[in-house]
């Protein structure tokens, strides 16, 4: 048995080295190709000036999250048109990052995008959604803490969904938050995660950061020459499958049967069919959990992994953790990708965590230098990102650290003498 495998790898080894003259001329062109994509994308992207927008959140809100839908639908902007525009200027889809920070126990609410010429949409629909907010560009909040495994301890996470695509999360409509209901009725399911965020202590800090652009089907204009389905068609094949699990066991297996869906298979069905005809985008939710030493509080990372609970469902989708670093043994961190890296020198354990940082402090997924880090992008509706980043009601979150506007807008009264 043994020589019968040594001579099947040495024979297989004679056929590698025969095609390889035939097979190597592509693998060059397929790497050169694919370093020079990723090159010209990168110079574009650097060309780009981005900008970090603030919002400051009025005393009360009384519009509920298809509010913040409208706004995400508006965020569509696609990449290149040509193939000149791909190949020779390197152009491709903005991308934004919406983000929720809490900074020594102050909530503020974020949206970064990679093109500031794309301020003036986010300002336009968010003021027309939002009359009475504030939105001012301001330094980036990041640059404040550096990785310095001296002086501060680091957490961070990545963030997947427990189940395919079009399956969607548990949404603001399942809350009921799109009728109108008396405030003392009113369950957001985001004011859990913001009165979690404004308990943090001096010298704590975790921010939770959004990135989306728009869902595409890949195409060799966005670097790649696999052929994704379609959203269509994943929609389609979820349905079907949930279908053929509704159909009864048993009888004769040449008679048709109709299938007989449970309450539960129904509502997943109808979710899905719902989700269909919203905005989609590619997204990736990080979270960064750091802290001055004597600060660093281990109970918090909990509450950083279990933070989109209030969006699972059992019968429809979930946002679990994903790929993270270890607090207490940071060498698990290579044991992510190399599991016998276990032993390796302390100088280079921190590694992962350090680019994730990095990552999260450049807004680094959809493109180089952290293009799609460890694991693959995940598809989400504007329905669904509205429920997870949205203005909560004033009225029904009363977190007292949540950066508001002091005084409230009105209209200058109509006998002032001019």
């Amino acid at each position: 048995m043994f020589e019968t495998t040594v001579t099947y790898i040495i024979d297989s080894g004679k056929y590698l080295l025969i095609l390889l003259p035939i097979t190597m001329p592509f693998i060059l062109v397929y790497f050169f190709w694919t370093i020079r994509f990723n090159w010209l994308t990168m110079k574009f992207v650097e060309k780009q000036k981005n900008c970090l927008l603030q919002i400051k959140l009025p005393k009360e809100i009384l519009k509920s999250p298809a509010a913040m839908e409208i706004f995400f639908a508006q965020l569509t902007p696609g990449g290149a048109g040509t193939y000149y525009e791909a190949f020779i200027d390197g152009k491709t889809r903005p991308w934004f990052s919406c983000e929720l920070v809490s900074i020594e126990g102050e909530v503020r609410f974020y949206i970064w995008c990679s093109q500031s010429k794309f301020r003036n949409i986010i300002e336009a629909q968010l003021y027309a959604q939002y009359p009475n907010i504030e939105i001012y560009e301001v330094e980036d909040y990041t640059k404040d803490i550096p990785f310095d495994l001296d002086n501060y301890s680091y957490y961070t996470i990545q963030y997947k969904l427990g189940k395919p695509d079009p399956l969607p999360i548990k949404t603001y409509i399942d809350y009921g938050l799109d009728k109108d209901q008396k405030d003392e009725y009113k369950i957001d399911p985001i004011t859990s995660m913001l009165e979690f965020l404004g308990t943090l202590k001096k010298g704590e800090n975790i921010w939770f950061q959004f990135l989306l652009q728009k869902y595409e089907e890949s195409d060799i204009k966005l670097g790649t020459f696999k052929k994704n389905k379609s959203l269509k068609e994943k929609t389609k094949e979820e349905i079907e499958k949930i279908r053929k699990e509704a159909i009864p066991p048993g009888g004769d297996k040449d008679t048709f049967k109709f299938p007989n869906p449970t309450k539960g298979q129904n509502e997943a069905i109808a979710a899905i069919e719902r989700s269909t005809s919203k905005a989609s985008f590619e997204c990736m939710i990080r979270g960064i959990y750091v802290a001055e030493k004597d600060a660093f509080n281990p109970i918090n990372i909990t509450s950083v992994r279990q933070g989109f609970k209030q969006y699972d469902s059992s019968i429809l989708n979930s946002i679990k953790p994903g790929e993270a670093s270890d607090v207490s043994d940071a060498r698990k961190d290579w044991a992510l990708f190399i599991p016998f890296m276990k032993q390796i020198n302390n100088s280079d354990i921190y590694y992962t965590k350090k680019d994730m940082f990095h990552a999260y402090k450049l807004r680094s997924y959809f493109q180089p230098p952290y293009k799609y880090m460890a694991s693959d992008p995940f598809v989400l509706t504007s329905e669904e990102l509205a429920t997870i980043f949205h203005f909560p009601s004033g009225m029904v979150s009363q977190t007292p650290t949540l950066k508001r506007v002091n005084s409230k807008k009105s209209e200058a009264p109509s006998n002032l003498p001019i």
